[in-house]
Formats: structure tokens, C-alpha cells, sequence
């Protein structure tokens, strides 16, 4: 792949990326979904790993499939993206900065929820958006050997002619 090529789609992850972040932070923080809008009268917080993550589980029929979907599993889903546009973004491609930014944020965002009251601080949901940001880092790692391996069979076939 040329440098022209490679710069693309740099800058292609970039505008991606870019918006990813714009949509994550309103979607967490400013969305209507699970009463985001206005200030809690009772404020909820957990600060105990994995006890919102068992309740959800152990309480599923009670909550509902969606309830118990969204929270365990769209808390992950959600950074996905995250993971992948990062190192598609960056020149530095690395699993544990990946992991670093992808909790970074999630700890930026459960604390604006904490002073600001709106949603819930939530130390599982830390761990789930991590990784999902993970998620998404192996996913960008198996794309970019999917690509490598294809231009180098293209390479390999114009050689041959």
C-alpha cells in the first residue's frame, strides 16, 4: 500500500473516530434513553465491581431481556468502535494504550455522571467499556491482517505477470 493510500485512510479514521466521540458522549451523557435528562432527585452510584453486572444477570426476568441486555452488554458494544477507530486513527497501534484510552474515557464519562448527577456512576460499567474498547482493538487487529494479507497476494500476482 503507498503513503497516499495509508494517509486516506488515516484521515478516514480520524473524521470516523472524531465522530464516534461526539456521538458517545452525547448518546452517555445527554441522550433521553434511561432518564438522562435533568437532574436525579435520588442519586445511584456503585462502586463495587461486578454487583450492578450479577444483579442485572441474576435479576433478568424481573428487569426484563432489554434492561439486562443494554446494561451488560451495550456498555460494551458501545466502545467497540472506540477500540477499532483508535489505532486506525493513530500511529501508535498498541493493545494496552488501546485498553488505557478506552477506560480513560468511560472514567471521563462516569465522572461527569457522578458531579453532574445524570445517569449513574457505575465502576462495572468501567470494566464493560473497556472491554468493549479491547473488542474493538482485536477486531481492528484481524481487519489489518485481513488487508496485509490481501495486498500482499495482489502483490504477489502482479509480479507473476
Amino acid at each position: 500500500m503507498n503513503n497516499k493510500t495509508r494517509k486516506r485512510i488515516r484521515v478516514l479514521g480520524k473524521i470516523l473516530f472524531i465522530l464516534y466521540v461526539i456521538f458517545i458522549v452525547y448518546f452517555l451523557i445527554f441522550s433521553d434513553w434511561y432518564g438522562r435528562t435533568g437532574e436525579m432527585q435520588e442519586y445511584h452510584y456503585n462502586l463495587v465491581l461486578f454487583k450492578e453486572i450479577r444483579r442485572f444477570w441474576e435479576y433478568r426476568d424481573q428487569v426484563g431481556f432489554f434492561a439486562m441486555f443494554t446494561n451488560l452488554f451495550g456498555n460494551v458494544i458501545i466502545f467497540i468502535p472506540f477500540g477499532f477507530f483508535l489505532p486506525m486513527a493513530s500511529r501508535y497501534r498498541s493493545l494496552l494504550g488501546t485498553v488505557f484510552y478506552s477506560f480513560g474515557l468511560s472514567l471521563c464519562v462516569e465522572t461527569f455522571q457522578l458531579f453532574s448527577r445524570v445517569g449513574s456512576f457505575d465502576v462495572d460499567d468501567l470494566l464493560l467499556n473497556t472491554i468493549g474498547g479491547l473488542a474493538g482493538y482485536i477486531i481492528f487487529v484481524i481487519c489489518a491482517a485481513i488487508r496485509r494479507r490481501h495486498v500482499t497476494k495482489k502483490k504477489k500476482s502482479k509480479k507473476r505477470r
